[in-house]
């Protein structure tokens, strides 16, 4: 179960975030700074971070680009969730690192389908493509391995 930190400073927009997340299998861990971010990150690594751009203290925009400078934390993938909503804002947090970028007032269908399809293209999750090393074939679709277009009986 892939855990979501999801770093906002409204309680409200964290408890609702929250709620969909544990109905669609995530587990989820809340910060509403950048300092209380930190301490759960260290306690237990997310496998994705939703992050607010206008946080107190440290923006989410400043965090991000910390992050990705951090090599203990550097390829987490962020998704920032921000009330900005300009172009600029927009390129400027996907250059410093974010992975994805959405506006509030937002769907909480398309915030689940986004933070799915970044945990497919950063876990490498397998597709039902078939996979090919040499003349060695996997077909993860059918379980079958073939070598030299023979089939290989596995134990």
């Amino acid at each position: 179960m892939p855990t979501i930190l999801v770093v906002d400073d409204d309680p409200a927009i964290r408890e609702m975030i929250g709620l969909a997340l544990k109905q669609n299998g995530f587990d989820i861990t809340e910060a509403g700074d950048v300092m209380e971010a930190r301490r759960s990150m260290n306690s237990k690594t997310p496998d994705l971070i939703l992050l607010d751009w206008m946080l107190p203290g440290q923006s989410g925009f400043d965090f991000a680009r910390a992050l990705r400078r951090d090599a203990s934390h550097g390829q987490i993938p962020i998704i920032m969730l921000t009330a900005r909503d300009e172009e600029a804002d927009k390129i400027a947090a996907l250059e410093t690192g974010a992975d994805d970028y959405v506006s509030k007032p937002f769907s909480v269908s398309e915030l689940i389908a986004r933070i799915k399809a970044v945990l497919r293209r950063t876990t490498g999750e397998l597709t039902d493509s078939l996979l090919q090393v040499a003349d060695l074939q996997l077909d993860p679709v059918s379980h079958r391995v073939r070598m030299d277009d023979a089939p290989v009986e596995l134990a």
